[in-house]
């Protein structure tokens, strides 16, 4: 990872949670994402998602309505996680070099 992406990452409060050869797990609060890497940058992320009751979760969308979908389980997701998600996949795509900030 470059002192650049790791600066980045540090003012959006976004730490690694977990390494592999070739993945990173990255969280903030409880919103966690994988993002694949070739050397020290990185290519892409996977779904985000968030950690609740039934584990980590993944924010779907049904007939236009929110859920988070976990072990063959879904609940209706609230405004606030559905920000919370939309927010940290943002701003990782962002502290990554993935997207440019806006």
């Amino acid at each position: 990872m470059t002192p650049a992406i790791a600066a980045r990452l540090k003012e959006r409060d976004i730490s690694i949670a977990a390494e592999a050869k070739d993945y990173c797990m990255f969280v903030r609060g409880n919103c966690a994402a994988l993002a694949q890497s070739a050397g020290e940058r990185f290519t892409s992320i996977g779904s985000s998602g968030m950690m609740t009751p039934n584990g980590l979760s993944y924010l779907i969308w049904r007939n236009g309505e929110a859920w988070l979908a976990a072990h063959g389980r879904e609940v209706a997701a609230a405004a606030e996680q559905v920000e919370a998600i939309r927010g940290f996949s943002a701003d990782l795509e962002v502290a990554l070099g993935l997207k440019e900030e806006n």
